[in-house]
């Protein structure tokens, strides 16, 4: 039975009376609810609201084919991938799931109908062993009433095996699962098995779980208790590159028709035959890691060295590494997407509608890392005498070569080394924090300075209150303050100064109270407050006070900050969803964007972004701002970073129709505030990171002003109008091509010579001295084109330059034959003078040390000479 069908009868029976289950489409792989999971990794995530009965839907029955990712965080399967027969990184989970509607006894009716019907997959009953929690008596009991199977094919096993819980605290129960016999009908006797041998057995693998039912009944309690939930829920699992096996009766999930075919196609290109055995596993690595990349890639994620896209690296890397090993020292990985995609496509189109995407960043991505990973393998093999691969050296292999530091465990392993993970890990965080302090103080902003002096409190129960976002001037009183030689920091009752966070900088202003005021410099955090900070020379008497925050400037920092999530919405729609921040600045003078893309932005593409966000600025959108909890935001569609950490109640900037991001930043009330923006740069920020420059605003005026300026300037340097400059350099140009391709004539004609070459016969070889002020070693290298032609037996040296600076030799072909070569004596003359020098058999140049070793026709004679006879 082929993998489609059997994905086909799953939802087809589900979706048949009597069950009648919701088909729901496959959620995506980058949960959209959850950005601390890295990734989907089962059939029940897409759900995980639903059954934590915080989401209700119009249906409480429901079925999918489930696309999943387990190579990162806590389910990492990606070390075993390749070989074993049934880890992947990627792969398909059948699931069908009851929302407080039905419970076990249905479960179980629907399990066993589809696995042994005759319509359906048609697995005999005597192949099939069950397993339930050793304390879960009703499902031992309703297995045997529902299917009639005997009970010692029923085993109970322990938490580890049968008991599933989300988290520590929530929904729990015990499980049950399914299990096929994988033996011949000999080797299986009558089937009674101990449940010391049925562990046995499916320790060796031939036993294999093809299903898991979970019965959701418990909410684990804080203190281990567990209460019955009101309306318990199933949730399964269903691996079906498992049961394909089972179905094909193949030994292996990699020799299903879901992994030959990519196979077939990796042997095409390497041109090697595939073993089935232990040395068949890079081609093993190669068809899962295919699957794995071009799934991620199509669902948007993007090769970084964080995250999710940091997973997709190392696995993009594992690939390359196994490719190596087959000899392949060319993208591999990257005609596989396109396997792929021919397998599975019918059933997930994103893969063809994004298969360009996918195989151009794939192969980015492989060429990168082939340009390092030779000299990688060689710092390995420098390193396979000591015992431990320590941090520092695995660090180097990350930070140089761009091994991670599982690439560099696996193939320590393989050598029986260790690796010093730990010492990696910090010498990884010592690295981060030296790019953060870089970042910031690039950005001109910093973290906050470490001062000593203990603090003053001036009002023991006064609590900050942030006013920032409605206010930028208030009358405050100072709670605390601390004086540090020349340095006074201030904790303010109501403070309208914004402390610099996500990439948006602190304010600056003023404190001005009862004879005394603060220029403030900066605003730290301080135990969860804000301290403003300055330059304070005399000592500090806290009284009443003004604080003012600098609101033209606040204003610029606003503009950018909006701005900010105009071009990241414009980006994704424009380049596609693979584009997520990266990091930012938002400062007052400009603003810096960092995004997940693979290579340069096109400059169509740039204009077409900055056409899109300067639309929605002229559109004048309001922009509201609200506090949510966070979970009913990001179900609204708001976009949270991934990695960051988030409270149960979250500040969304909703752009209307346009952004929906979680903010904690200041932000202009309408888009029209904005004024307008420009692109000032795009470059590259790390791999698969690009960087966007931007001003707005008088800024962004200012630049335009300035650009004006410049261009009226040329155009009167070349007396005409600004409107007409364009075709007067073109105009120029061409005169320009005109004449070059006059001197070039010239010099092939030899009419360019300064002056009368000198003629001397030295050893029978006639040499021609000459001097000249061309400097260009192109036109003098069509000099030496003319004279050999016109002088095959002789040689011609010509020293260049008013103040010679460079000696050149071109030797006739009818001498080459007699071992005379230009290189060397070029690098004869120059070294002589102090220079050095080198190139081609009949033509050569090099640079001259002492002018005055060369400042007549003589020394160079007697140079000439003195090579001659130390080479004969």
């Amino acid at each position: 039975m082929k993998s489609a069908d059997i994905r086909r009868k799953f939802l087809d029976y589900f979706k048949a009376s009597p069950g009648s289950h919701r088909e729901v489409p496959s959620g995506p792989l980058v949960p959209p609810d959850d950005p601390t999971l890295l990734f989907t990794n089962a059939g029940m995530v897409q759900f995980k609201r639903v059954f934590q009965g915080l989401e209700r839907r119009d249906y409480t029955r429901a079925v999918t084919c489930q696309k999943c990712v387990r190579a990162g965080g806590k389910h990492n399967d990606l070390e075993q991938v390749g070989h074993t027969a049934r880890h992947h990184t990627f792969f398909e989970m059948l699931g069908n799931f009851s929302f407080g509607d039905y419970f076990k006894k249905e479960a179980i009716e629907y399990a066993w109908e589809w696995v042994t019907s005759e319509r359906w997959l048609g697995i005999d009953p005597d192949r099939l062993y069950i397993t339930v929690h050793h304390t879960d008596d009703e499902a031992r009991k309703l297995w045997r009433q529902v299917t009639g199977i005997a009970d010692n094919r029923i085993f109970g096993l322990g938490d580890k095996d049968n008991f599933w819980q989300m988290a520590d605290t929530g929904p729990a129960g015990p499980n049950t699962e399914l299990n096929v016999d994988l033996r011949t009908k000999s080797e299986r006797g009558r089937g009674d098995l101990s449940t010391d041998e049925f562990v046995r057995l499916n320790e060796e693998g031939k036993q294999l779980e093809i299903w898991n039912l979970v019965f959701m009944q418990y909410d684990l309690q804080p203190d281990g208790s567990r209460k019955n939930l009101p309306k318990p829920s199933v949730d399964t699992g269903a691996g079906l590159e498992r049961i394909a096996s089972v179905m094909q009766n193949v030994p292996s999930n990699f020799d299903t028709d879901l992994f030959q075919p990519i196979i077939a196609h990796a042997v095409e290109i390497v041109g090697r035959p595939y073993d089935r055995g232990a040395l068949g596993a890079p081609y093993r690595v190669l068809a899962d890691h295919a699957r794995a990349v071009a799934f991620l890639l199509a669902d948007g994620v993007y090769p970084s060295n964080e995250g999710r896209g940091y997973v997709l690296r190392r696995i993009l890397r594992r690939a390359v590494r196994h490719a190596w090993l087959l000899g392949r020292r060319e993208p591999t990985l990257a005609p596989l997407t396109r396997a792929v995609s021919g397998v599975m496509g019918e059933v997930y189109p994103e893969l063809v509608s994004k298969e360009q995407h996918i195989e151009r960043v794939t192969r980015a991505e492989e060429e990168r890392f082939l340009e390092t990973i030779e000299g990688g393998l060689g710092r390995l093999e420098e390193l396979k005498e000591s015992g431990t691969i320590s941090g520092e050296d695995a660090f180097k292999l990350y930070d140089t070569y761009g091994f991670p530091i599982d690439l560099t465990q696996m193939i320590a392993s393989e050598r029986g080394q260790a690796v010093d993970a730990e010492g990696f890990e910090q010498a990884l965080g010592q690295q981060r924090q030296r790019s953060r302090a870089a970042r910031k103080a690039a950005a001109g902003v910093g973290e906050g300075r470490r001062r000593g002096g203990e603090w003053v409190q001036v009002k023991s129960k006064g609590k900050q209150k942030w006013i920032g976002y409605e206010e930028t001037r208030a009358e405050t009183e100072p709670i605390a303050f601390r004086q540090t030689g020349d340095q006074l920091e201030l904790i303010l009752e109501e403070n309208p100064f914004y402390a610099e966070s996500g990439g948006q900088v602190s304010d600056t202003g003023i404190v001005k109270g009862d004879g005394w005021e603060l220029t403030v410099e900066d605003v730290e955090k301080v135990d969860g407050r804000s301290a403003v900070v300055g330059t304070f020379g005399e000592t500090f008497e806290p009284t009443p006070a003004l604080a003012q925050v600098n609101e033209s400037r606040r204003r610029n920092i606003e503009r950018n900050h909006t701005a900010t999530h105009l071009v990241h919405a414009a980006l994704r729609k424009i380049l596609g969803t693979h584009v997520h921040q990266a990091g930012s600045v938002v400062a007052p003078e400009r603003l810096r964007f960092d995004f997940s893309h693979h290579g340069p932005i096109k400059g169509d593409q740039l204009a077409a972004v900055e056409a899109e966000v300067n639309a929605h600025v002229w559109e004048n959108l309001p922009i509201e701002t609200r506090e949510m909890a966070y979970k009913d935001a990001i179900a609204a569609g708001a976009m949270a970073l991934f990695g960051e950490k988030y409270g149960d109640a979250v500040r969304v900037v909703d752009v209307s129709g346009v952004s929906l991001e979680l903010c904690g930043g200041t932000h202009v009330g309408s888009t029209g505030q904005i004024a307008l923006f420009r692109f000032t740069h795009e470059t590259g920020a790390a791999a698969g990171v690009r960087r966007i420059e931007a001003l707005t605003g008088p800024a962004a005026y200012r630049h335009a002003l300035d650009l004006r300026n410049q261009l009226v300037h040329a155009a009167g340097i070349l007396k005409t109008q600004p409107e007409h400059l364009a075709r007067r350099i073109e105009s120029m140009l061409e005169e320009n091509r005109k004449l070059e391709k006059r001197i070039e004539e010239l010099l092939k004609s030899g009419a360019s010579k300064d002056q009368a070459a000198y003629v001397q016969r030295i050893r029978g070889v006639e040499f021609q001295f000459s001097r000249t002020d061309v400097e260009d070693r192109n036109q003098i290298a069509l000099m030496m084109d003319a004279f050999r032609v016109s002088h095959p037996s002789s040689v011609s040296v010509i020293v260049s330059g008013a103040q010679p600076s460079s000696v050149y030799v071109g030797v006739g072909d009818s001498l080459l034959g007699q071992g005379l070569k230009a290189g060397e004596l070029v690098q004869f003359i120059s070294s002589s003078t102090g220079g050095r020098g080198g190139g081609r058999p009949h033509f050569a140049s090099g640079s001259i040390g002492d002018p005055t070793k060369v400042s007549s026709h003589s020394t160079l004679v007697d140079m000439v000479t003195t090579y001659l006879e130390k080479k004969s």
